[in-house]
């Protein structure tokens, strides 16, 4: 249905295809059909990879926050954010200018488009290969850690997207917009003298941001494959090296993805680069389709996270349940009751006494006893009771110091009786 589309709009742009090099992904064509369907395709793409780029850069950054920063965390996480720049800023102008028949976007977007799109390739590219540079030592040694000073990762960063801005430079300095025939277009405009450099740039671009890169990541990957099918003795070194033979197989599937789905768009590169003055140019369709699985790299890398690595599914939990405890209240507060409702006593009244604390305080000289005599004589005495002890104190009982009681039981109860 797709392919019935493109094919509708080959014959009214044939000619025009044939001696134009359009840039920032226009391609004029009157199919209704081929200015829905694509755009649609890109805006579903955007959406599954702007929600697993998102994802993977915030379980990668909250790991850092954690304290568990590495030297392949820092290369994934920067391979989630060129896939990320792709769809937030390439992806909705290819869109766009699939949509509209005529540029309308403005000069500086139809110079930077092309520019921008393949910095983010290329830097994926060479993102790659640093990745599998370290898988490599990782499986040479699995139970050391490849572990790097910051500024080490940060030049090796800044290099990567330095050579990835400066390759695809041509393309900034010779796209522009131009009028044809009464319509604003976004062209590739080469003059005479830049002819021969150019078309030297159309063969090495590829071969510098594409081909080169794969090959040094397959060999990497080859030896870092090798090295994990080694037996070790210990139980510990089999363990770190069944993490080191998945965490290879992850890495070797992006790279295999990402080859595989950018292997069409490098074909119509050399096609629109190459193509004859009389020579058939490549069909808009295939262009148009190249250029859609070179989003949906951006689309398939997170997917491959979460189905082969077992630490990004944990820590994709644990990032949920510390977002979801943090929107929470937190229990103390849920607990509190108000003021006037509360039941605790206050600071100034002491607790009950326990059976423990009682023989505490019945010792001599203790700071407890001392409270107690204090309290004991400030407790309000009934007069008929104060009168009694009075008696008993003030006057003398024989009977008690009588050695021999019984001789005087006959005289009564003697005088403290009375």
């Amino acid at each position: 249905m797709l392919a019935a589309a493109f094919a509708d709009s080959n014959s009214s742009t044939m000619n025009m295809s044939a001696h134009l090099h359009f840039a920032g992904g226009y391609l004029p064509s009157d199919s209704k059909d081929w200015r829905t369907i694509v755009p649609a395709l890109l805006v579903a793409v955007c959406l599954v990879g702007f929600t697993g780029n998102v994802c993977v850069i915030g379980v990668l950054l909250h790991s850092a926050w954690k304290g568990k920063p590495s030297l392949i965390h820092s290369l994934i996480l920067n391979l989630s954010l060129a896939d990320l720049s792709l769809l937030l800023f390439s992806a909705p102008v290819r869109a766009t200018a699939y949509f509209k028949s005529v540029w309308d976007l403005g000069w500086f977007v139809c110079k930077s488009s092309d520019w921008f799109i393949h910095t983010c390739m290329a830097a994926k590219s060479l993102t790659i290969v640093a990745v599998a540079k370290v898988c490599f030592m990782y499986a040479s040694d699995p139970a050391k850690q490849v572990s790097m000073h910051n500024c080490t990762i940060w030049s090796v960063l800044v290099a990567i997207w330095a050579a990835a801005s400066l390759l695809p430079l041509p393309e900034w300095f010779f796209s522009t917009t131009r009028l044809h025939e009464g319509v604003e277009m976004c062209l590739m405009d080469v003059p005479p003298v830049a002819e021969e450099f150019m078309a030297m740039f159309g063969k090495l671009y590829p071969l510098l941001a594409f081909c080169l890169p794969s090959l040094f990541a397959s060999f990497y990957f080859w030896r870092a494959y090798g090295q994990c099918r080694k037996r070790g003795t210990k139980t510990q070194n089999l363990r770190n090296q069944m993490r080191s033979k998945q965490l290879t197989v992850m890495l070797l599937s992006i790279a295999v993805t990402s080859a595989v789905l950018w292997l069409p768009e490098w074909v119509a590169w050399l096609w629109v680069w190459h193509v004859k003055a009389r020579g058939p140019a490549p069909p808009q369709g295939f262009i148009a389709l190249s250029q859609v699985l070179v989003f949906s790299t951006s689309s398939a890398n997170p997917l491959i996270f979460l189905v082969m690595s077992e630490e990004f599914k944990e820590d994709l939990k644990g990032l949920w349940k510390w977002m979801i405890t943090k929107k929470q209240p937190t229990a103390s507060e849920s607990q509190k009751t108000p003021a006037g409702n509360s039941e605790a006593p206050p600071d100034n009244v002491p607790a009950s006494e326990t059976p423990t604390s009682i023989p505490e305080k019945e010792k001599t000289g203790s700071p407890s006893s001392g409270i107690e005599n204090s309290e004991k004589a400030q407790m309000p005495i009934l007069p008929d009771v104060e009168h009694f002890w009075h008696e008993r104190d003030t006057v003398p009982c024989v009977q008690d110091n009588d050695p021999v009681p019984w001789e005087h039981e006959d005289q009564g109860t003697g005088d403290c009786d009375k």
